[in-house]
């Protein structure tokens, strides 16, 4: 086992509030599943389809509620590369190599009172997921890992089910089923670290300080937009993340529940 002296050190910090945000630890039995040598190829293909997936829902926030037409060009030209090569196989590392980035800064609608911090968290945000991306794909090409795309988990559908229909009631749901998908993310690469092939571990750790404060960044925003107490939505949630992790959960993903 890949001994981590930082996971015991600075990164205890980061990993409290996670632990005490979510509800429940990742089950033993997941654990278990995914660090198995003959799982690593699905784990880190779905990580892969995983960190272009919070840099498109970033993304889609961005579009619905604070940009202007032409910053939700600038944006989508962005993440256009990772989609084409993650869908349709379209590039390679050298075609998305210095992709997330843009090239001006991209302001908000005049009409969004929150716009313009919203945006600039979560540009930073789609680009850091986007390097992330360009990183694990790094490693599954040093590992001759064939990149096949994979469907996704039933973990994000579920949460947003009980997304609420109005606004901006609508918009502080979704902001807090994000903060619980980062906060989940943070916590599994923290508990899998240990368990992988040296570099890979230590990749995964490089991961847990952004990926701390990606969660407490959509927290920030939902209280903001509703200036109101959230806590219950916040439980609402943290009840329904923990039932999806503790089932039974038949497909085995990096987000799925315990295995069957």
């Amino acid at each position: 086992m890949l001994h981590i002296p930082s996971l015991d050190s600075e990164f205890a910090a980061l990993l409290a509030p996670i632990h005490a945000f979510l509800r429940c630890e990742t089950p033993d039995a997941w654990l278990e599943q995914a660090k198995r040598p003959e799982n690593l190829s699905l784990i880190l293909r779905d990580h892969l389809l995983c960190e272009l997936k919070a840099a498109q829902s970033a993304m889609f926030l961005l579009k619905r509620y604070a940009l202007t037409p032409e910053g939700i060009n600038d944006i989508s030209k962005m993440i256009e590369p990772y989609e084409q090569f993650a869908y349709t196989r379209v590039g390679c590392l050298e075609t998305l190599k210095g992709k997330n980035v843009l090239s001006k800064l991209i302001k908000a609608r005049p009409d969004c009172a929150y716009g313009q911090d919203m945006i600039d968290k979560m540009v930073l945000l789609i680009r850091e997921e986007l390097h992330h991306f360009y990183q694990v794909l790094e490693i599954i090409e040093e590992n001759q890992i064939k990149y096949d795309p994979i469907p996704a988990s039933r973990y994000a559908k579920m949460m947003l089910k009980k997304v609420r229909t109005f606004e901006p009631e609508a918009l502080v749901d979704k902001l807090i089923v994000c903060a619980f998908i980062e906060a989940r993310s943070c916590e599994r690469f923290a508990k899998l670290a240990p368990h992988l092939p040296p570099k890979i571990g230590k990749f995964y750790v490089s991961l847990l300080r952004s990926e701390a404060r990606h969660y407490q960044d959509y927290l920030a925003l939902a209280q903001q937009i509703t200036g109101q107490d959230i806590s219950d939505r916040v439980a609402l949630f943290r009840e329904l993340e923990a039932e999806l992790i503790q089932s039974p959960d038949a497909d085995f993903k990096f987000h799925s529940g315990c295995p069957l």
